[in-house]
């Protein structure tokens, strides 16, 4: 993945902040494989998708997706079996179709490694849709960590894989910027007494900003080191 370890990152004296990336929607344009990868699986197993059910569940873990939303099951061990499924299918058009970065965030990471703003990804997606995006991307030297959703026991809005994202960091929550496209992700950076930037790539920024957004934008085109600094400031 090309993560450092934690003794090569800047100490928190010499840094003014740290940032944390949420990973669909902010980093990567993935909601037609995601979309599609639900269909096949709905499919596969003869079950009904709920309309609206892609939009309630974009950012949220498979594990509240699947018994809340989809309402296929309650049984512990078949929500993990079709989460699994569901992210094998997701993988599978991944590599069938490629993926792309979004506009913007490549640029925003290389100044932000320029000067030693250390970044860390903060996800509800697996471990290994991360790891497969760092090698068609060639993103991961970008990235001190990442925080994945077998690193946690509670999903968005609560602030755990924003609070485990800012330790990879060796930073308090306060001096962290979170940069999320969803409004319980911007809730659970609220949560977690961090910096919330909102992205609309995904939402609308009035939902963002009702969420508790410090600042929306539109896309991480308008995202650079002053941005992230202003947040601090004042």
């Amino acid at each position: 993945m090309g993560m450092t370890s934690a003794n090569t990152i800047p100490s928190s004296t010499t840094r003014s902040f740290g940032a944390i990336f949420d990973w669909d929607g902010v980093v990567i344009d993935s909601s037609t494989q995601h979309e599609r990868s639900w269909e096949m699986l709905a499919e596969e197993i003869g079950k009904p998708l709920p309309k609206n059910h892609f939009k309630q569940g974009f950012g949220k873990r498979n594990a509240l997706i699947i018994p809340e939303i989809l309402g296929w099951t309650k049984d512990v061990d078949e929500v993990e079996r079709l989460g699994r499924r569901k992210e094998e299918l997701y993988r599978k058009l991944v590599k069938s179709d490629g993926l792309r970065a979004l506009p913007g965030i490549r640029e925003l990471l290389v100044e932000l490694k320029t000067v030693e703003i250390p970044c860390v990804v903060g996800t509800s997606t697996e471990r290994e849709n991360l790891e497969l995006a760092f090698r068609l991307l060639d993103l991961g030297d970008f990235f001190q960590g990442a925080v994945c959703s077998e690193d946690v026991s509670r999903g968005k809005p609560d602030p755990e894989v924003f609070l485990k994202a800012a330790v990879l960091m060796d930073l308090p929550p306060e001096r962290c910027v979170v940069l999320e496209d969803s409004a319980h992700g911007i809730e659970a950076a609220r949560c977690g007494n961090m910096k919330a930037l909102g992205i609309a790539t995904t939402r609308e920024v009035e939902k963002l900003k009702a969420a508790g957004a410090h600042l929306v934008i539109a896309d991480p085109t308008a995202a650079n080191l002053g941005l992230l600094t202003s947040l601090f400031q004042g």
